[in-house]
């Protein structure tokens, strides 16, 4: 359904003008917010994993381009607010990627044991807030063989709108979970998995050491972009792994430093399909 507006006053809009990411987590009933989906692509990617769009917002000329097989795939029903650049910059507060917008419903939250079910490679996110660092991660563990990632409520929201575009649509197809408010990384150890915290210790053992690459089950650690991962949570892993450093250097960024860990300890030793 395709609704001109020529103003920010339209009913509807609001959601992807004047709402913030915490009040469009809270938009619905619990368990059923609003994320924003940002770029044909990626809400291209979010629909055929699955995701329910509720409305979308298009500059005009790619209602006949880019948007065309979007608007087809969401049905005759679903809102398109349409409008020029201009109008929809001022009510959004950026230049829309690619020229489009989806407002889509939010899953419900999944428990910790039905995550990881089945999965032998998971990536414990713990106190990243940076939403650039969450969307590459997740885009490194959906190309590099982590079967679902699960994150503390320390860290950014992986549904927040940079970080979905930055991940390009991959945290729709990386299943992911929060860990509860009484969970720690050591909660996937009844699981039946090892933890592997990744940190600069003298007791650290290399990236490619063979036990760790005959684990049945990993969870690779990855702690915050300052000051990395709390001493608890290093005392408390079965493993303390780091990446080896030249020139001096002594660390790579969280987002950097997942890709080594991901190829080295999931993707090396796996069959991609």
């Amino acid at each position: 359904m395709i609704i001109e507006i020529d103003s920010l006053s339209v009913a509807g809009v609001e959601v992807f003008a004047s709402l913030t990411e915490a009040q469009l987590r809270n938009r619905l009933e619990p368990g059923k917010g609003v994320f924003i989906a940002e770029s044909p692509k990626v809400i291209k990617v979010a629909i055929e994993a699955g995701y329910e769009p509720l409305a979308m917002l298009c500059e005009r000329r790619h209602v006949a381009g880019d948007a065309a097989e979007l608007i087809a795939m969401c049905g005759h029903d679903m809102p398109v607010y349409v409008g020029d650049r201009e109008l929809l910059a001022s009510l959004t507060g950026y230049v829309l990627t690619r020229g489009v917008l989806c407002a889509m419903r939010r899953p419900p939250h999944k428990p910790l044991s039905e995550v990881v079910a089945g999965a032998s490679r998971v990536a414990v996110i713990d106190g990243v807030v940076d939403t650039t660092n969450i969307g590459a991660i997740f885009r490194s563990a959906a190309a590099l063989g982590i079967d679902a990632v699960v994150l503390t409520r320390s860290s950014c929201d992986p549904l927040n709108r940079r970080a979905v575009r930055v991940s390009m649509g991959s945290v729709f197809l990386v299943p992911w979970t929060w860990l509860g408010d009484n969970e720690t990384p050591a909660d996937l150890r009844p699981l039946g998995f090892k933890t592997v915290a990744m940190a600069l210790r003298n007791d650290s053992v290399a990236l490619d050491d063979p036990a760790l690459a005959a684990e049945p089950k990993l969870a690779i650690v990855l702690g915050t972009e300052g000051d990395g991962l709390a001493d608890n949570v290093i005392s408390g892993a079965d493993y303390t792994v780091k990446i080896p450093m030249f020139h001096g250097v002594d660390s790579l960024n969280v987002a950097a430093a997942s890709a080594v860990a991901f190829w080295e300890l999931a993707a090396k030793h796996r069959q991609a399909p």
